[in-house]
């Protein structure tokens, strides 16, 4: 006897379902601080219950990828390939940006004096940290002196280097390191099993954290700025769909099928605007899709760092809006000096809170922008983040399944396998 199936709504579509019930109740709290309040705290607890998966997840699929693998040469090989696949694509990113800005000049539109500032104050000690950092610092930071501490702050590179030795190491020792492997693949499946719980809550992790965004903001504060806004939207949609769809059909990749797998990933970073809350389940959905163990757990996590293509179209925009606001002329050469700029802050920020922003804190002056020009667009942050957090998750994503092929680590029949249990819904 067949059993009965119920109607049942999809984790995507309860997602979106919280995204519009936040967005009501934004604004009928609208500067309730009360509420805005609890709101906030309910958001921040699914964020640090996703937090809390993210790192043991990690820790224990690239140790046990990188074990698996168990050649130095073929990790360097891989580890050079990705991070020049990396640098390209979100120099790509800067450039279209700037492309983009000066094609449709959004900051001639708008009295920058009429604009409320709003208070940027805890971006500024970063941002000024960030212009003394040169290449070394960022090399040295890389290298932890205590694990314990990089696992309690969250360095995400100093983790991936330790679990990259210590999964050397594993390899080297051979039947003895079985032992290591066997209970990190057991740690890694508790995990996802755990991923899964906290992933029901989701819908309402998203409509707090909608909700506060609209209710601190609400729909008014937007008008002014809704130009810059449309244009970084449509330049992250051109850059999905045109660039990346083009650039996954050149590596024989199905973009378009590959989006479709990972469209509830990407609406979740999108409604919190946080790429770890996608990191859990786009490493498992990544495997499941066809790519090994090993490619998945080092490029994924090392994307999260290097390869934020989002982030680079919001940065090289709104540095243009802000030096046409001010009616600053910027030449080619200086416009080619901000694309060096951005690629070298964008890398040593990558991972510190608002390190959008504080990129653009740290960058806006070497065109000669007031730093009194970030607080006019410090408002609407939070909701370009959310577009550009998921085009990061996008290019992750589309990066993971590139590396896979060319390096052959990738199964094709566990690929059609999956899509056609995906699509019946199994």
């Amino acid at each position: 006897m067949q059993r009965q199936r119920f109607f049942r709504v999809s984790l995507g579509w309860q997602i979106i379902i919280g995204l519009i019930l936040g967005i009501v109740l934004g604004q009928v709290f609208y500067q309730n601080k009360v509420a805005i309040q609890v709101m906030q705290n309910i958001g921040t607890m699914f964020i640090s219950m996703i937090q809390m998966i993210v790192l043991p997840i990690v820790i224990s699929c690239l140790t046990v990828g990188i074990a698996n693998m168990g050649d130095i040469k073929k990790l360097g090989r891989i580890g050079l390939k990705t991070l020049i696949y990396f640098e390209i694509m979100t120099t790509l990113a800067i450039i279209i940006g700037i492309v983009v800005a000066n094609v449709t000049h959004p900051g001639t539109y708008i009295d920058i004096h009429s604009l409320k500032g709003s208070d940027i104050s805890q971006y500024t000690a970063t941002a000024k940290t960030a212009k003394h950092s040169g290449i070394w610092s960022i090399l040295m930071s890389i290298i932890p002196t205590n694990i314990f501490a990089s696992l309690g702050k969250g360095d995400m590179l100093p983790i991936i280097f330790f679990s990259v030795l210590f999964g050397l190491g594993t390899a080297s020792i051979g039947k003895q390191g079985k032992i290591i492997t066997d209970v990190l693949n057991a740690v890694a499946n508790v995990m996802f099993k755990v991923t899964n719980w906290v992933m029901r809550l989701a819908p309402i992790g998203v409509c707090a954290l909608i909700g506060v965004t609209v209710g601190e903001m609400g729909f008014n504060s937007l008008k002014p700025l809704a130009l810059f806004i449309l244009i970084a939207y449509a330049t992250m949609a051109f850059f999905v769909f045109v660039i990346m769809a083009l650039v996954g059909h050149l590596f024989h990749v199905r973009f378009y099928e590959l989006f479709r797998i990972i469209e509830n990933e990407v609406t979740l970073a999108f409604t919190t605007a946080s790429s770890e809350a996608a990191l859990p389940k786009m490493m498992e959905k990544m495997q499941d899709y066809g790519s090994s163990k090993g490619i998945v757990s080092f490029v994924i996590p090392t994307g999260y760092t290097f390869n934020l293509d989002g982030s680079a179209i919001y940065q090289s925009l709104a540095a243009l809006f802000l030096a046409q606001a001010y009616n600053i002329h910027l030449s080619i050469g200086q416009q080619i000096t901000l694309v060096v700029v951005l690629m070298l802050t964008s890398k040593g920020m990558a991972g510190v809170p608002g390190a959008s922003f504080v990129v653009l804190l740290a960058t806006v002056s070497t065109i000669g922008v007031p730093m009194q020009g970030l607080t006019f667009i410090a408002g609407i942050d939070r909701l370009v983040d959310m577009g550009r957090t998921a085009v990061n998750v996008v290019g992750n994503s589309l990066a993971t399944v590139i590396i896979a092929k060319s390096e052959k680590e990738f199964d094709d029949e566990k690929r059609k396998k999956y899509v056609a249990s995906y699509t019946r819904g199994d």
